[in-house]
């Protein structure tokens, strides 16, 4: 049966090869995400924001950094539908589709979903 002592000296030989492979390995995979960015056009700026990924990278466009990304592009043929909903920072919604946030938000405030209604309709 191993001492305790032994058994200490293995469990120190075992992390300090555990250390060298992770080392080894860390850079390896560091090349690997940097390959993967450039290829995808990620940035680190990508990475950092709340969605992880944004609409005009899955597109293929660049954004510009500082500015906010252009709306999707509209399918030919694709009719568009008008704003049934206006919220109180201007936001719009059709009615079609999830809820957005901010509509969801103000019913969890007590207020009704009739409130936010456009005028027009």
């Amino acid at each position: 049966m191993s001492s305790l002592i032994d058994i200490q000296t293995q469990i120190e030989k075992l992390q300090k090869q555990a250390a060298d492979i992770k080392s080894r390995e860390f850079d390896k995979t560091v090349q690997e995400i940097r390959d993967k960015m450039q290829a995808f056009g990620i940035t680190v700026k990508d990475l950092q924001s709340p969605k992880g990924r944004g609409a005009s990278r899955r597109a293929g466009s660049k954004a510009v950094a500082g500015k906010k990304a252009a709306r999707k592009t509209v399918k030919p043929g694709a009719a568009t539908v008008a704003p049934k909903y206006k919220g109180p920072e201007g936001e719009l919604w059709s009615g079609r589709g999830l809820t957005p946030r901010w509509l969801a938000a103000q019913i969890e405030q007590g207020h009704s979903k009739d409130e936010f209604l456009i005028a027009a309709h």
